[in-house]
């Protein structure tokens, strides 16, 4: 009998998702965001709060202002790429221009190739100590590879499958029942009011630094936010569910971060490793193991959305080859940087402060535009043959936003108030988007004729 051909699992580029395939719900969106919004990244983002001397009081605090702030951010970016069922990259070319989408393009697949090396080189330090270096020093390097091929099944998948089949049925309980033991583990054994790190505490710079911090993280996934959001059911469905989704687990990890480095400084002072830290609760291995299960999905989103945004700069190549690429090239930088004995510190929070500095100010102009300039109001043929090769608005204002968040995260602008880096870039280049695209409205709208004009 003649085997059966195996059936590959339908591509979604860059035209618009059918709208009998646009099924998710708010529940669907609050599983799929609460899941990336969780990880050991995060934690390792949540660490840096006690780096900059932040008491566990101060970082709940924080947490929950820039995970409020950057998820309702997040949300609605989502806005008019959604509603047209195209990925994020396609929705930036009636803002910047089809030519102009390509650089945001192009940065965003740097980004997630380094979000996804992070991604696999975190998975198999956690293997590693899981198994307790079962293979010795080379215990984290060849776990990496493995965790690259589920990624790059579970992309070859396709959201509704992650989401509906992977994330609702397995893999989202998991991570919430490790993380009700992970804090219960914690509750009781840390004072909260203590700052860790004292000497680190800079007083309002540190914790408006925490905030930018805590913003960033959110930000990251708004650049292939519509890559997921354009499979919603309604628009309100997208925004409930992205918001409340990712601003709670957000504020839960990075706390959760932030009391593992203080628990594992109480007890190893001259480690403070966040991940040995909670083996050292007494829980066995089963809450990081949890957590590690769940962590194959914030490398899935890195490496389908890189396909993704690939297919924006060569729309008829198959997006088979851009998941198996991509994957290819996250895990031999994984490999690279294990080697190297990287580990996740200095290098990872310039690396966040990198992509605020990029996508912030962008988001400002993508926001403005969607929300005051042209109010959602975007033709279907807009994104495609009608999409002009660059708008000189939307450039004009993302790079002073550029400038400015850089200039304020290293200091450049001696004097400037230390009121962080995100909201004064993000209003910088939203603000400037609005003023310019209105001139150039002014300047492309033909003038009405008088009242009573004309030849006699």
């Amino acid at each position: 009998m003649a085997l059966r051909r195996i059936r590959r699992p339908p591509e979604w580029g860059t035209d618009p998702v059918p709208e009998n395939l646009r099924t998710l719900r708010w529940f669907d969106f609050f599983v799929l965001w609460s899941s990336l919004g969780v990880g050991l990244l995060v934690l390792a983002a949540g660490t840096l709060l006690v780096v900059f001397g932040l008491s566990l009081i101060e970082a709940l605090i924080v947490s929950i202002i820039g995970s409020v702030i950057g998820s309702l951010m997040l949300a609605a970016a989502a806005r008019h790429g959604s509603e047209a069922g195209v990925p994020t990259m396609v929705s930036l070319r009636p803002i910047l221009g089809r030519s102009g989408s390509y650089a945001p393009t192009i940065l965003n697949v740097f980004q997630l190739l380094g979000w996804a090396a992070f991604e696999l080189l975190i998975m198999g330090y956690a293997a590693a100590v899981i198994t307790n270096n079962i293979f010795g020093p080379w215990t984290a390097v060849l776990f990496v590879p493995a965790f690259g091929a589920v990624v790059a099944a579970l992309a070859l998948g396709g959201p509704l499958a992650v989401v509906r089949d992977w994330l609702e049925r397995f893999a989202i309980w998991l991570v919430y029942i490790s993380t009700a033991l992970i804090a219960l583990g914690l509750f009781t054994r840390l004072s909260w009011d203590a700052r860790p790190m004292p000497a680190s505490f800079q007083g309002s710079t540190s914790l408006l630094l925490a905030i930018d911090l805590v913003i960033v993280m959110p930000v990251s996934w708004w650049p292939l936010v519509s890559d997921y959001n354009r499979f919603a059911r309604t628009r309100r469905d997208s925004m409930i569910g992205t918001t409340a989704g990712y601003a709670v687990a957000n504020t839960v990890f990075y706390v959760l971060g932030a009391a593992l480095l203080a628990f594992g400084l109480a007890q190893t002072p001259a480690e403070g490793n966040f991940l040995a830290a909670i083996g050292l609760l007494g829980l066995g291995a089963l809450p990081l193991l949890f957590i590690l299960v769940d962590e194959t999905d914030n490398a899935f989103a890195n490496v389908y959305s890189t396909a993704v945004s690939i297919q924006n700069l060569a729309p008829k190549r198959r997006q088979f080859w851009f998941i198996v690429g991509a994957t290819l090239v996250a895990t031999a930088g994984a490999g690279f940087l294990l080697l190297r004995g990287e580990a996740i510190g200095g290098g990872y929070e310039n690396f966040l402060f990198a992509i605020g500095g990029v996508f912030v100010p962008l988001l400002g102009v993508v926001i403005a535009d969607s929300f005051l300039v042209r109010r959602g109001r975007y033709d279907r043929e807009e994104f495609f043959d009608r999409s002009p090769q660059i708008r000189w608005p939307a450039f004009a204002s993302w790079l002073p936003g550029i400038f400015l968040y850089f200039a304020i995260v290293y200091q450049i602008l001696p004097g400037f108030p230390p009121v962080g880096a995100t909201l004064p870039s993000f209003a910088l280049a939203g603000g400037l988007h609005f003023v310019f695209a209105k001139l150039d409205q002014l300047r492309v709208t033909p003038k009405a004729p008088a009242p009573g004009g004309g030849d006699d």
